[in-house]
């Protein structure tokens, strides 16, 4: 244990922020401190830090323990130029460096006992050199300013020079490169491109000491926490494990709650019953046994409402008219501005049913090209054609159409005047509007705040195709995993840009790249694109204008879909673009037809096994039911039937599993 938190809490004014929370990391862990926004998580930190003092509990260090921090909000003024400032992490190294050079020159002269001295110096600092990576310093220097985005020419720039977002990347560096026992990381990835995420996953996983984290990014989570400590309505719990473990182990453990919740809430509203009617027999007897149970009751310990009820908030997302099978056809789309030529002759197709991310560095043109879709920007070269019967919900951030005057819950119900009070309420609270939030006027909302409620009206509409630009921004992850289910259930078409690689993971069911300034398509989640971009990227000509598919171990191509498997063809080609057989492009149809036929019998199977759990478990509560104790018949008929139904989940499970694999 080099880290200990014991018993913390703190409050500011009247507001409990922190109560009782404990827990520890030892050497070289991994954990990830997670909650809704303003759970008290960054306040934990500088409690550590000792930036806060803690109302009640201590902080326990180990000795001589190193800890280096990254708040959000980093004071930085650096005056000094981006290589230097990285090369002052390594001042000890040099200086040590120098002694040695000066050791050995002092070698050359000394004898006897004078020179045992400086063998015995000389062989204790070359061991420390070496143990301190001393000679890479300058390769791992300019690693860390590769990975965070900095090439050769900007080492020489003044850091005063840089904008906000590069000063916090040259603040991550420095404390990256002293390499304390402790890596302490508030919000790291908000400044980072996905490459620059990547690598810092990769860097933070290797690391030799012990990582906290404070993170939005669950996918960065996943990739980093071996352990991660949730702050809830004030308390900590910890799991042990990454962000999957830890989201589905959740889920567990709030269903839990909520039934001990409910049937605690039952029970007391039974007990209150009761003990109304004894004291309507206004009888002695009576008013002493309903004393006897009040007192019962004022000595229950009331168990919290969990601060999440998913069911509540479960959106559901059923497109009003079918649309045709070809939903989007997109063939030669070319756009500039001015001399930026965004993108050349791009061509994608998305059909029905399909999950497609957009996905590509900043500034390549993919809100460009969904704005190009709904006619908001003009296209230069090209055509664009959606399928028969489609209909588009579109949401983009700087496009939204809402009424300034009117309150949110006006916003909704006038937009959809069929919908009940409870179920416009439960959608909203399900993007973060509560209580007396519904009553705000749009005009007083901020950006964000505009964005979630476009966001909610349209989860609500009747589209069959969404087309959703970066629809988790200024969602905590409460309401991206509600939006996540509602995609994932959704049966019509999406196609979406983000950059939340968990999101893009749990919904998408192919990515499509744009990367120099062409479409590189991968027929799959996230994980699969990681696995086998590089393959792609690494057979490619980047000469020719690929549209590469790749699905399991194959790559399938048409006129607009080059072979990414053959990298002495692709070296040897002389031809602008690589055309391959109508056979080719019929197995891809096939391939992807397959692929949602599977997906489908997969979300039937799901369905049937989660009917079926609940059938067992109503007949356990008939089983175990005491009414039933003495009646042997209708015993005999619910144990055929758990038989059955047993069987029939068996055989569910396998099926299921066979389906994932």
């Amino acid at each position: 244990m080099i880290l200990a938190c014991q018993n913390i809490s703190k409050a500011f004014g009247v507001d409990q922020i922190l109560k009782d929370i404990s827990f520890h990391i030892e050497d070289k862990e991994k954990i990830a401190i997670v909650g809704i926004n303003g759970s008290g998580k960054t306040t934990l930190l500088k409690i550590i830090m000792g930036e806060e003092t803690p109302d009640e509990g201590q902080i326990v260090i180990g000795k001589d323990t190193t800890i280096g921090y990254l708040s959000q909000h980093q004071d930085i003024s650096f005056d000094n130029t981006v290589y230097a400032e990285m090369l002052a992490t390594k001042k000890h190294i040099i200086d040590m460096e120098a002694n040695i050079r000066q050791l050995e020159l002092d070698m050359k002269s000394a004898k006897g006992e004078e020179l045992e001295k400086i063998l015995e110096t000389y062989n204790r600092l070359s061991s420390t050199y070496d143990r301190e990576n001393g000679y890479a310093y300058e390769s791992e220097i300019t690693g860390v300013l590769k990975g965070l985005g900095f090439d050769k020419s900007d080492y020489d720039r003044h850091i005063n020079t840089l904008s906000g977002g590069q000063k916090m990347r040259i603040a991550l560096g420095r404390l990256l490169l002293t390499r304390p026992d402790i890596i302490i990381l508030d919000e790291p990835t908000n400044h980072l491109d996905m490459n620059s995420i990547t690598w810092l996953e990769g860097f933070l996983s290797a690391y030799s000491g012990s990582v906290i984290i404070v993170s939005h990014d669950r996918y960065f989570i996943d990739k980093i926490a071996t352990k991660v400590v949730e702050i809830d309505n004030t308390k900590g719990i910890v799991y042990h494990g990454n962000y999957t473990y830890y989201s589905k182990k959740r889920g567990e453990i709030r269903a839990s709650q909520m039934k001990a919740y409910l049937n605690q809430q039952a029970e007391i509203k039974h007990q209150e019953a009761v003990i109304t009617k004894l004291k309507q027999f206004n009888r002695e007897k009576s008013i002493k046994r309903a004393e006897s149970r009040e007192k019962m009751l004022d000595k229950i310990e009331v168990l919290e409402k969990p601060t999440e009820v998913a069911s509540e908030m479960r959106l559901s997302l059923t497109p009003s008219v079918e649309s045709g099978n070809d939903v989007l056809t997109i063939t030669d789309l070319s756009k500039s501005f001015g001399q930026n030529t965004l993108f050349s002759n791009l061509d994608l197709e998305v059909k029905r049913g399909e999950h497609v991310a957009l996905i590509g560095g900043n500034g390549t043109g993919k809100t460009t090209i969904l704005k190009i879709i709904n006619r908001l920007v003009s296209k230069d070269l090209g055509t664009v054609s959606l399928g028969s019967r489609v209909k588009i919900g579109y949401y983009d951030q700087e496009h939204q159409v809402l009424s300034l005057h009117k309150t949110i819950f006006e916003e909704i119900s006038d937009s959809y005047p069929d919908l009940n009070n409870t179920k416009i309420r439960n959608v909203l609270a399900a993007f973060l509007f509560t209580g007396e939030d519904v009553f705000k006027k749009i005009g007083d909302l901020s950006g964000g705040e505009r964005g979630r409620v476009s966001l909610a009206k349209l989860m609500l509409s009747p589209a069959n195709f969404l087309i959703l630009d970066e629809p988790t921004n200024h969602l905590d992850i409460q309401s991206k995993e509600i939006l996540e289910e509602a995609i994932r259930n959704y049966t019509g078409t999406v196609l979406f840009v983000s950059h939340d690689r968990y999101f893009i993971n749990s919904v998408s069911t192919r990515i499509v790249e744009l990367k120099d300034k062409k479409l590189y398509n991968f027929i799959g989640n996230y994980d699969y694109y990681e696995s086998h971009k590089d393959n792609v990227y690494g057979v490619t000509d980047r000469n020719a204008n690929p549209f590469t598919s790749v699905s399991g171990d194959s790559t399938m191509t048409d006129n607009s879909i080059s072979t990414a498997n053959d990298s002495a063809q692709a070296s040897n080609s002389s031809t602008a673009g690589v055309t391959t057989s109508k056979e080719d492009y019929l197995k891809n149809k096939e391939e992807q037809a397959r692929l949602r036929k599977k997906a489908n019998e997969l979300k039937k199977t799901e369905a049937r096994i989660a009917e079926v759990e609940a059938l067992i478990e109503k007949l356990n509560e008939e089983i175990n039911d005491p009414a039933n104790a003495t009646n042997s018949f209708k015993l005999g008929e619910l144990a055929t039937k758990l038989e059955e139904y047993d069987t029939e989940l068996m055989e569910l499970y396998e099926r299921f599993y066979e389906l994932e694999g």
